[in-house]
């Protein structure tokens, strides 16, 4: 509704703009205010509609929205004093207690904490229990604010009601007695509905009754404590159901168009779905009777749909046999005799009914009905109608007086009496208006029962649904929690198949349910040619298929018939490759149809597609699984060599750059060590030079003997030997050190006495001069990192630049 409110409204002028913009706001406001009135919470769903209603969004010739209209069907008034464990009242109820003011609730006598018995599970709290939403919206539609007080007023005076009791009397003479609590409740509701307190309590407790031909006489007789109950919640149904058809009217009349003004309506059916609950009664035969003329009519418009779509695409198929619930809507309407004719006719023989009585009567007159059941186990009287989505038994108690729906004309005539601007606007005292409730002189004229006023609004309902293109809206209920993301499956399927979508599957599956154009269809399966390539012999499909004169004289179409054919060729192959069966493929039914825009299969024909693009799909992985992996393959050997490449490159260049560094420190070391080696011969030659001429010098006086000067002269050209020698032989005493200086001078065996050096002579003494004085040795650290260390240093060894032995022993006595 608020959809298409919006996008028909004409902006073309201002004028039109604002009227279109005021009929949508109350079209849209008409929603809430009848879901308060006509909602309750109920086991399954906590805002279900206990009543049908038709909602007419009316248009112009130019498609602008210029009006609406509802109409409704069978509200559940019996709800207002009588509600099932677990269930509420209507929405509005609550409303009133949980949103009114602290005026308000001192004005309408609802305190906080209140309890009433027509207001059960008030704790619960739901959305819908916005009460401001529901103010807004009936001043929108032209409600205004006293008007609001006044219905609220008389509502909160139906809760005071509810709590009147009433205690049996001990005298069958005198009217029943109040229950002690009760007595304030019958003050405070006589005052909402405006009422006197003495004739709201005799007019309950007291029946009035009419006889003779002008039913001039008139007897008063007490009312028994059941039927005291009766009529106070007979009065609260009556108010109630008027003030419900006020509100639709003053809703139609504030929506509704000049007749002259639309040309066409889109029509809003919201009726209430297949119930079943412990107790069924009057209220749910009707709701599920009209469900099955729905169904029926739903069934017959699919089949009709199914039947024009198959013979515009040139197919030739007949349905097979589904299962009509005619024979069920005989059993309920049919004539002349069914369930709503016996139950009429007990309400107008005007006798008391009994609910045993009733159950035979139907049993007896229905007996050959396949429809019709007995439930053996159940201890009340009641029969079972098998409905399209399950049987359902009902209870024959209270069942005819339900349908005759009761209404004491002493009640209306003390409604007549009420001071209340709104009940009296309800119950006029016209004398000319004959009211529906008032029964007919001498009970002669038939009576307008509650199921032949239902069956009357549902032809001309029906009437209006054969005039246009029905459009289906099947709502499912995941759980019955309200839990996101829940889904119970029995309730789930419980719901399909209160909906009728169970049959609707199995019309579908008796044809062709998937119907795929040519163009989504080659898109999707023209890959399928790869399990059959294309040959120029020209195979015949078996499938069927649009002849030469059936051919779409579109382009588009033509260039899509050789790719059609191609994938068709393929299906035998298909086939048979499924088929497990020894059984030839001709005896199998076609499964496929080609129309001519449309291809129809049914569902094994389509798993067996599935399958098949799944197999070519398989393929074309595998084969690109095995070009990329070769790829891969490829890449990863081409990198490896070229890490390889790069590997030894490096290693070369790193041994080419560290043989470099060897040879530049080889060649440094090498240089300087041929540096030093000349040095050091160059400062070894100059001290021997020195040395040499100082002896020739000093030989005359030096040398006593010619032993001596063999000794010296063999200490000089033998000084390397005995450095070694000597070296070697530190810390050698006595004899051992002698024999080693003879062998290294190659001497005898005799007393010589060579003396080093002088005891009290300072400095230091060489074997390869003999110095006369002190010598300095000046030494120059090596520019090498090692030069001057040795690896193992002995701590008798001296070591130094020159590698000369240094001592500053005693003259040692060879």
């Amino acid at each position: 509704m608020k959809f298409y409110a919006v996008v028909a409204t004409s902006p073309t002028s201002g004028e039109n703009y604002k009227i279109a913009e005021r009929i949508e706001q109350r079209i849209l406001n008409s929603n809430p205010v009848m879901e308060a009135f006509g909602n309750a919470c109920t086991l399954r769903n906590n805002n279900s509609s206990r009543f049908g209603k038709f909602i007419q969004l009316q248009l112009n010739r130019a498609q602008q929205m210029t009006g609406a209209a509802v109409q409704t069907y069978l509200l559940e008034k019996t709800r207002v004093a009588c509600q099932a464990s677990s269930e509420r009242n209507f929405h509005i109820f609550y409303q009133i207690c949980k949103g009114a003011s602290e005026e308000e609730r001192l004005q309408w006598h609802l305190p906080e904490g209140a309890t009433f018995s027509w207001l059960p599970n008030p704790e619960r709290t739901l959305e819908e229990d916005c009460f401001e939403v529901t103010r807004e919206a009936m001043l929108h539609l032209g409600i205004d604010t006293p008007s609001q007080n006044n219905i609220f007023k008389v509502l909160a005076g139906l809760l005071h009601l509810g709590n009147i009791w009433f205690a049996d009397s001990e005298d069958e003479a005198q009217p029943c007695q109040l229950m002690d609590d009760a007595k304030c409740s019958v003050r405070t509701s006589a005052s909402l509905l405006q009422l006197p307190v003495d004739l709201l309590l005799e007019t309950l407790r007291i029946r009035t009754i009419r006889a003779g031909k002008q039913q001039q006489q008139v007897f008063r007789k007490p009312c028994s404590r059941a039927e005291c109950d009766t009529r106070r919640d007979c009065l609260a149904k009556l108010v109630y159901a008027r003030l419900f058809d006020w509100l639709v009217s003053v809703i139609n009349s504030s929506i509704c168009a000049d007749p002259n003004s639309w040309t066409a309506f889109i029509g809003l059916l919201d009726v209430y779905g297949f119930e079943s609950f412990p107790d069924n009664s009057l209220e749910q035969l009707c709701i599920n009777y009209a469900n099955e003329k729905l169904q029926q009519h739903f069934v017959a418009h699919y089949l009709r749909a199914q039947q024009e779509e198959y013979a515009v695409e040139g197919l030739e198929w007949s349905f097979v046999n589904y299962q009509d619930n005619q024979t069920c809507l005989n059993l309920i309407e049919g004539s002349p005799v069914s369930i709503c004719s016996l139950i009429n006719e007990e309400c107008r023989l005007n006798r008391p009914s009994s609910a045993a009585q009733l159950q035979t009567r139907i049993e007896s007159a229905l007996a050959g009905s396949p429809c019709l059941g007995h439930s053996k186990l159940s201890r009340e009287p009641s029969f079972i109608v098998v409905h399209f989505a399950g049987p359902v038994q009902y209870h024959t108690a209270g069942l005819v007086e339900k349908n005759k729906d009761p209404v004491p004309l002493e009640l209306t005539e003390l409604l007549q009496q009420s001071q209340d601007p709104l009940l009296i606007a309800l119950f006029p005292t016209n004398p000319k208006e004959k009211t529906q409730e008032e029964p007919s002189i001498q009970g002669r004229a038939p009576v307008l029962t509650v199921v032949s006023k239902f069956k009357a609004s549902l032809e001309q309902l029906l009437q209006v649904l054969h005039s246009t293109t029905p459009h289906y809206i099947r709502c499912i209920k995941p759980n019955s929690q309200s839990q996101p993301q829940t889904f119970i499956q029995e309730e789930v399927l419980s719901q399909l198949e209160a909906c009728g979508l169970v049959e609707t599957i199995h019309i579908s599956a008796a044809g062709f349910p998937i119907r795929v154009s040519h163009q989504n269809f080659v898109e999707r399966y023209a890959l399928l040619r790869r399990l059959h390539p294309r040959t120029s012999s020209g195979l015949h499909s078996p499938y069927p298929t649009k002849g030469p004169a059936e051919q779409p004289p579109h382009t588009e179409e033509a260039m899509l018939q050789p790719l059609l054919q191609d994938i068709l060729h393929t299906l035998p192959t298909l086939t048979q490759t499924a088929d497990t069966s020894d059984a030839p493929a001709e005896t199998t039914p076609v499964p496929l149809h080609c129309g001519r825009t449309k291809v129809f299969m049914t569902d094994s024909m389509l798993e067996l597609l599935e399958c098949g693009r799944t197999q070519v799909l398989e393929q074309c992985a595998r084969c690109i699984q095995f070009g990329w992996r070769q790829h891969k393959h490829r890449k990863q050997e081409r990198q490896r060599q070229a890490a390889t490449l790069l590997q030894a490159a490096i290693r070369s260049w790193l041994t080419r750059k560290h043989i470099q560094r060897l040879h530049t420190a080889a060649t440094v070391i090498k240089s300087a060590w041929q540096k030093w080696r000349i040095r050091m011969a160059f400062l070894a030659s100059k001290e021997l030079d020195g040395v040499e001429e100082k002896a020739v010098i000093q030989t005359p006086g030096s040398l006593s003997s010619p032993v001596q000067t063999r000794f010296l002269r063999a200490v000089i050209h033998l000084w390397p030997l005995g450095l070694v020698l000597a070296n070697s032989a530190v810390g050698i005493r006595g004899f051992q050190r002698k024999l080693v200086v003879c062998a290294c001078l190659q001497l005898r065996s005799g007393s010589y006495n060579v003396q080093t050096a002088q005891q009290d002579q300072a400095g230091v003494t060489s074997i390869r001069a003999l110095p006369q004085g002190s010598v300095k040795f000046h030494c120059r650290r090596s520019p090498l990192r090692y030069a001057d260390t040795c690896p193992e240093p002995s701590p008798n060894t001296v070591t130094g630049f020159n590698q000369i032995l240094l001592e500053r022993h005693r003259p040692v006595h060879v």
